[in-house]
């Protein structure tokens, strides 16, 4: 059974990554990095901070801070627990797919860090702001789901990574948000 889903996430990973062309390189190569995404973080953060007291701002930023940080590790004890070579690593995937960065990357890529990392901000913030901003949610959800389509297009994680990333990212996401209204509640000037 899981020798046939592994089968199968190669196949598809195979698919989906031969569909890229060199037009598009670029494009992808430049959405998967993640210091250009500081502008878009930048302005998240504004519109946090127009919600928020600067206290609580901080408060905010400090539990987002142990959100990505929780999600990086996590993940990498998921790499390094189950040991899934990335397709650029693996024999007979390697050589049929298109490996679009300069360098493979580590050895290991179950679960995809962009993924979660990307996933559990979209969650966190589209449900922080969603009374503010009524499409914000979703603006984020897509975002999030093209940065997972991004990593497969550019040959660093498997289908199944991306999948698994999304979902720990939703639900560290919404963790961390519920944790996030306990102590905005809790620490609130009166």
């Amino acid at each position: 059974m899981i020798e046939e889903l592994i089968k199968y996430d190669q196949e598809l990973f195979l698919y989906l990554n031969g569909l890229g062309t060199p037009f598009w390189d670029s494009f992808w190569l430049a959405y998967t990095y993640k210091l250009n995404w500081i502008p878009f973080y930048a302005i998240l953060g504004y519109l946090i901070y127009r919600k928020r007291n600067s206290k609580m701002f901080v408060l905010t930023l400090v539990v987002i801070a142990l959100m990505i940080t929780f999600t990086d590790q996590v993940t990498n004890l998921f790499k390094y627990g189950v040991e899934r070579f990335r397709p650029c690593h693996e024999d007979g995937i390697a050589e049929n797919m298109r490996l679009v960065r300069a360098h493979c990357g580590g050895r290991f890529g179950y679960f995809s860090g962009h993924a979660s990392n990307s996933m559990a901000l979209a969650i966190f913030v589209g449900l922080l702001l969603k009374q503010s901003f009524k499409y914000l949610k979703y603006i984020l959800f897509v975002w999030a789901f093209v940065m997972a389509y991004s990593r497969i297009y550019v040959g660093a994680h498997y289908p199944l990574d991306v999948l698994s990333g999304m979902m720990f990212g939703a639900f560290t996401g919404f963790l961390f948000y519920k944790l996030d209204s306990y102590l905005q509640s809790r620490f609130r000037p009166n």
